[in-house]
């Protein structure tokens, strides 16, 4: 009954175009007061400081700072133009170029939205002079900032790590690997639209960086991840550093960052910040009512009825959070599912961390799956295209996404052998 009564009134809230923050909080509200009545309310005040009130998720707004200095100032540009440079040669070089920037940029971002907004306007129109058709171009950049969920720093492997207690460290290694995967996946694809185009004309200045300088621009992944995986800090400290390095780099080195942007970029962090932690907040305090009410229990008891097996169980969760990512943003989507969900994988032996890939790999896919992927939103509005002109080119993409899906699912060791060979 009460996990009925939650789903119903968070899809009315959505159909209704509710805020994220509503749909999450009125559900905990009303099982509060037509169940547990005699909770405390104070009990509701503690869950929900309780659930920004954890030292890893100060590494959402450093890592959304960084994003933000890094995005939005020269960084993604040179980083762009680098890695058309590598690919000058090929034909169709900058498809290729657009998944490695968008790789790249993710592991500054964590954040699909950000990369879109960071690169698309950078590689769209080059994309376009190259001989890729309009559809292709806006499926491409749309579908390659999905890459940025999955490579470290990803936010959401952060909040999925927070709220099942697995390491962050493990998952990011995870991340890594499974990021590449699905970038080589998507090079493929562009390979056989490439096949008819001719290379970039040699010795265009557009495709090359201004000077080596943007090589300090591959510096964050190395402090992040080499810093992580040495022991030198934790991945929340790397975050606080990561904000420190593109301070300096933009400032010092690229000579791009003045105080009013500085003050710009950290109001635009500072509401992005914000927006996830009232979402953590109130996604905390439903976690509590679904977990008081035994609805995990209850779900595993249903699987043991139909003595459903791993199999089983990874088929149903690829279709719930391929169908909810296709209509809440990632964070909205952990809080909401993960609590219910992850109880039931422990009870099936599935690795947290295989489990946390595949959650997130799902994410990813639904965020961009036509006709509600909310990332297809962001990249019409970021490009001026229409929703339609993206969704049809994010299609061949969304086929890409689903083949490493299964992939991923029913081979574990793709996205575990790096986290047990780095830590054991």
């Amino acid at each position: 009954m009460t996990l009925a009564l939650v789903i119903t009134v968070a899809i009315v809230l959505l159909v209704f175009g509710f805020p994220m923050f509503l749909v999450l909080m009125v559900p905990a509200m009303l099982v509060k007061f037509l169940f547990y009545p005699t909770v405390p309310d104070l009990v509701l005040v503690q869950k929900t400081v309780a659930g920004m009130n954890h030292s890893v998720l100060l590494a959402i707004p450093f890592f959304i700072f960084a994003a933000e200095l890094m995005g939005r100032g020269e960084i993604a540009r040179q980083l762009t133009a680098m890695m058309a440079a590598l690919f000058r040669r090929r034909a169709g070089g900058m498809g290729y170029s657009t998944i490695g920037a968008a790789a790249g940029f993710g592991a500054v971002s964590g954040s699909a939205p950000a990369t879109v907004a960071a690169l698309g306007g950078l590689t769209y129109p080059r994309l376009k002079t190259q001989g890729f058709s309009d559809r292709f171009s806006l499926g491409l950049i749309a579908s390659s900032a999905e890459i940025a969920l999955l490579i470290p720093p990803s936010l959401v492997l952060i909040i999925y790590g927070w709220l099942t207690g697995t390491s962050i460290a493990r998952l990011f290694a995870a991340g890594l690997v499974v990021g590449v995967v699905l970038a080589i996946a998507f090079s493929f694809l562009v390979a056989t639209k490439a096949r008819h185009l001719t290379p970039e004309a040699r010795g265009d200045s557009a495709s090359k960086p201004r000077d080596l300088k943007v090589l300090w621009a591959l510096g964050m992944p190395v402090i992040i991840l080499g810093g992580i995986y040495s022991g030198f800090f934790t991945p929340t400290e790397a975050a606080a550093v990561s904000v420190i390095y593109a301070i300096l780099v933009e400032g010092l080195v690229l000579r791009n960052l003045t105080l009013k942007k500085l003050m710009t970029f950290a109001e635009n962090a500072a509401v992005s910040s914000a927006v996830i932690f009232i979402l953590l907040a109130v996604g905390s305090t439903l976690a509590y009512f679904i977990t008081i009410a035994q609805v995990p229990a209850a779900v595993i008891g249903f699987m043991q009825y139909i003595d459903a097996g791993p199999i089983t169980f990874l088929i149903i969760i690829n279709i719930l959070f391929l169908i909810t990512g296709m209509f809440i943003d990632p964070g909205s989507a952990l809080l909401i599912l993960v609590p219910t969900m992850f109880p039931v994988a422990q009870s099936l032996g599935i690795d947290p961390v295989h489990f946390g890939i595949v959650v997130s790999l799902n994410i990813c896919t639904g965020m961009i799956t036509p006709p509600f992927g909310l990332d297809n939103f962001v990249a019409a509005s970021t490009l001026q295209k229409s929703v339609a002109e993206v969704s049809l080119g994010v299609l061949p993409f969304v086929a890409v996404n689903i083949a490493v899906l299964l992939l991923i699912t029913y081979v574990p060791g793709i996205s575990t052998f790096l986290p047990n060979l780095l830590m054991g």
